[in-house]
Formats: structure tokens, C-alpha cells, sequence
């Protein structure tokens, strides 16, 4: 999507420039193709002081949740007077999709796909508008918070773009490190995704990947919270000492490089598991489980038919030697369907030095 120049028509009631605590909803224009009344979208801001300012959004995609729990509970946690400068929440962007469980805006569009959005295109590109000619402008730092949805698990985490300016790239690779998951991942900036248009206003930029499925485990919840805190801690924002993996007693995180030369950035690509394509429709078998290594060649899974059961399953392989990052995980599957996402372990210095 192109943006174009033009005032947003959004309404908004947040003043950004007033201290304490502020609630509302963003309430878009009526989308007059379909004749339904306007999205109303939640935003929250806590300010106090002269610190920077963090934006951090969840529900993305509507059946995201494990962003959407931490955000809300952000909201009601966090008091201004813990605060040094502002947060600005949007803990739940794609509200009706969030409501139905679906993936998609009810008109089919993906909202990670929409940016930098038109102030007079449909109402989910007036949404990115706002976002792109708003919101970012306003933030020195921004948090967007995905998992997996209903139909995958990726090993929960958070990863970042790999922006081309070696000084911001250090500063989202820390940020990112914050975190303090077990694993973090990186894809390519190039794309009209959310934090893809962040990163090109020079915004430092984290994003996550906790998990999926129907059921948020409370591990994965807790971890969404104490990550996405310890984060503003590190931006000092939020009162408190900043904790690290050495002061958890922890090993240093794996970082692995899930970018790839054939456009494809996998878990925000064309599809949410990229490496490997189901050659055939039937059940999914899983026999690796995701966080695991894999070697080049390595069955991660493998197909039944579900029309001759005495037909032998098609084995799925790795493409590579590295770390199954993640999982389409309905057993059902259709031809042509991305199944799996692979990276191959890079170094901190190698990421950092690159050119």
C-alpha cells in the first residue's frame, strides 16, 4: 500500500501532550463499501515526566492474544508515577478480528500488511495511516507484540528486523535482548509490515513471537509480562532494575537468522512458517519439537494421506542445518500450506559488523 498525503480522519481523543493517565478509543470513519458503523480501537497513554516515549501495541492479528493479555494488563498495572515519560498503548488493533478469533479484518485484509497506509483508502490502511503519520512520529520506541495465532507455535520470543544503520541495529538488538527469552530471531526489513515502517522512520523497533495455538500457557504469559516490562525498564521508562539472562543465572540467548534470499522472512512472510511447503494435502505429523536443532536433511515431519491409508507418509526435511524456530500446528493440511520455520545460528558480532 502506498500512503498518500492527507490528514488523517481518525478521531482521537488523547492528548500526547498531557501528563497522567488518559483513556479512549480511536474511532475510524464508517467504511461506506460495506455500510458498517466505524471500528472503535482502544488507546491508552501514561505519562509522567520527560523520558521517551514507548508505543506498544498487541492484536495485530486478531488471534493474538499473548500481546493483547500483557497490554491490557499494562494498562491496569503501570500507575504514571512509576513512569518516566510516556507509554502509549494500543492493546488491541484489529478489535472485530480479535473478537471473531480470526487472523484477518473482516473484509480479508491483514493489517501487518497495510502500511503506511492511506488516510482515504478502507478503514484498516486509515488505521496504518494514523499509525504511520501519528502515532510513530510521536514515539521514540516501539513494541508490537505478535505470536503464532490459532494455526502455529513459534518458540516464544522476541526478534527484530535487521535495519541497515549499524547504530539503530544495536539498539534493537539490545532492546530485543531485553527480553530475556531463550531465543531471539531476526527477518528482513524490507516489507509493509507494522514494525518495517517503524524501523524506516528511524524508530528502535521490537517485536515478539510468543507462542500460538488456542491456549496461552501461563509460562508464555508470564514471560510476555516480564519481558515486555523488563523492556521499558531498559528504556528507562518504567521504575525498576533492569534484569538480565547472567543475573537470572541464565546462558546467553540463541540468535537465530531467519532471514532468506527468496524474499521470504518467515514468520511475517508470506505465510507464517516458510521453509517448508506441504507437497501434498492430508495429517501433519510433527516429530521435532520447535526450539530443537535440526540438520540439513533432518525429517522435522512428516504427511499421511487421508485417502489411501496404506500409502506411505511423505517425509518433510529440513532445507539446512540449524534451530526449528516454529510450527504450523493444525494436523490438517492442504497442499502448497508453509509448514515450518527454520534459522541457522548467527553470531552477535556477525549481525552487528554486517555492512
Amino acid at each position: 500500500m502506498n500512503g498518500q498525503a492527507g490528514a488523517s480522519r481518525i478521531l482521537n481523543p488523547i492528548d500526547f501532550g498531557k501528563p497522567g493517565r488518559q483513556a479512549g478509543h480511536l474511532q475510524l470513519p464508517p467504511d461506506p463499501s460495506t455500510g458498517s458503523p466505524g471500528v472503535r480501537v482502544p488507546i491508552v497513554s501514561i505519562a509522567n515526566g520527560t523520558g521517551p516515549t514507548v508505543l506498544i501495541s498487541g492484536g495485530n492479528h486478531g488471534d493474538e492474544y499473548e500481546g493483547q493479555l500483557a497490554a491490557l494488563r499494562l494498562i491496569r498495572d503501570i500507575e504514571p508515577a512509576q513512569v518516566e515519560g510516556r507509554i502509549i498503548v494500543v492493546p488491541i488493533l484489529s478489535t472485530e478480528a480479535s473478537r471473531a478469533n480470526t487472523r484477518l479484518w473482516p473484509s480479508g485484509a491483514n493489517f501487518n500488511r497495510s502500511f503506511p497506509g492511506n488516510p482515504d483508502g478502507p478503514p484498516i490502511e486509515q488505521l496504518a495511516y494514523f499509525l504511520s503519520t501519528v502515532l510513530f512520529p510521536a514515539a521514540d520506541i516501539v513494541i508490537d507484540m505478535h505470536s503464532a495465532g490459532r494455526v502455529g507455535w513459534i518458540v516464544p520470543c522476541s526478534h527484530m528486523c535487521v535495519p541497515r544503520d549499524r547504530v539503530q541495529r544495536k539498539a534493537m538488538l539490545e532492546a530485543m535482548e531485553a527480553w530475556n527469552s531463550d531465543f531471539h530471531f531476526f527477518y528482513t526489513s524490507d516489507g509493509n509490515y507494522l514494525p518495517n515502517e517503524a524501523e524506516r522512520q528511524g524508530k528502535i523497533v521490537v517485536t515478539t513471537e510468543l507462542g500460538g495455538s488456542t491456549r496461552v500457557p501461563v509460562a508464555v504469559q508470564d514471560m510476555s509480562w516480564n519481558g515486555l516490562t523488563n523492556v521499558l525498564r531498559h528504556f528507562g521508562v518504567l521504575e525498576g532494575k533492569v534484569v538480565t539472562r547472567a543475573s537470572l543465572g541464565l546462558p546467553p540467548a540463541r540468535l537465530v537468522d531467519c532471514r532468506f534470499d527468496d524474499g521470504k522472512v518467515g514468520a511475517v512472510g508470506s505465510g507464517l512458517f516458510d521453509n517448508i511447503i506441504a507437497p501434498a494435502s492430508g495429517l501433519f505429523e510433527v516429530m521435532v519439537e520447535p526450539g530443537s536443532p535440526v540438520t540439513e536433511g533432518q525429517p522435522v515431519g512428516r504427511i499421511w494421506s487421508h485417502e489411501d491409508p496404506t500409502r506411505p507418509p511423505l517425509d518433510l526435511r529440513s532445507p539446512f542445518t540449524g534451530y526449528l524456530m516454529g510450527l504450523r500446528t493444525l494436523p490438517v493440511v492442504e497442499q502448497g500450506q508453509s509448514l515450518a520455520l527454520i534459522g541457522r545460528q548467527i553470531e552477535r558480532s556477525s549481525l552487528l559488523a554486517e555492512a
